[in-house]
């Protein structure tokens, strides 16, 4: 079968169990990317086949889920918000994140920027837009072959997070004042907790969803910051829950304020 880039497709090999997108041919090889997942793949033609579906990967009910519900009390009270910097190595799943926050209407500010550059940019983009919350985040991969998942060498981009990590607390050492949700699919999740992220995948090494980074951000954002977050809400707020995102109990960062 004749594919081209930008076709959607699903692997045999794999059951079909994933839907992406072609974004380069070379000779017999198809570059993939996860539509909704954070994975880049390869795969030979022959083991492709087209995707015709609507609903990719049965992702209504889960966008229904997460999608934002006003229920603030708005009779007396005026809200702000917790300000919100997303850092992500890949074009099309910032701007889809940027969405989610417009949609909630949240105040969002998105830098592209690859992996392995984030470390050494990350504090002059702190210093220009002062959030209250920093996501970094793009593409990961644990190389199972390479060896123990406890070696941060057998990553793809997990010691790029963790030196951003690390970067973003010199910058703001706590983790009340700057949350930090940190990782992408398999990431190496101790030690970006470690390296003082406030929340991070994946604890299990599984694939994580486009949005996740988001949704758990758009939580932070609107949780009180007087109180502690509900933690295990959020994180179940998450396509794959507790498997793809952990994290610390901490503040939230939206301040309420009276009259409006």
């Amino acid at each position: 079968m004749d594919f081209k880039v930008g076709d959607l497709v699903t692997r045999i090999s794999h059951d079909n169990d994933l839907v992406f997108k072609i974004v380069k041919i070379e000779e017999d090889i198809c570059y993939l990317k996860g539509v909704n997942i954070r994975l880049i793949a390869d795969a030979f033609i022959e083991d492709l086949k087209s995707y015709g579906g609507d609903d990719i990967e049965n992702e209504k009910p889960f966008l229904d889920r997460v999608k934002f519900k006003n229920d603030l009390n708005r009779d007396d009270y005026f809200y702000l918000p917790g300000k919100i910097l997303h850092i992500d190595a890949d074009k099309e799943y910032l701007d889809r994140c940027l969405k989610y926050y417009s949609d909630a209407n949240l105040m969002a500010m998105g830098i592209c920027e690859n992996e392995i550059d984030i470390p050494a940019k990350i504090r002059q983009y702190l210093e220009e837009y002062n959030p209250n919350i920093l996501v970094i985040t793009g593409h990961d991969a644990y190389y199972k072959k390479k060896g123990s998942a406890k070696d941060i060498e057998n990553y793809k981009n997990s010691i790029n997070f963790v030196n951003a990590v690390k970067e973003a607390r010199k910058f703001e050492k706590s983790h009340d004042k700057l949350v930090i949700i940190a990782g992408a699919c398999q990431s190496d999740y101790e030690e970006l907790i470690k390296a003082g992220a406030n929340f991070a995948s994946s604890p299990k090494r599984i694939n994580i969803h486009a949005l996740d980074p988001a949704i758990v951000a758009s939580k932070m954002s609107l949780s009180d910051i007087n109180k502690d977050i509900d933690l295990k809400d959020i994180i179940a707020s998450t396509k794959y829950g507790k498997e793809g995102i952990g994290g610390i109990i901490t503040k939230g960062t939206m301040y309420m304020g009276y009259p409006r």
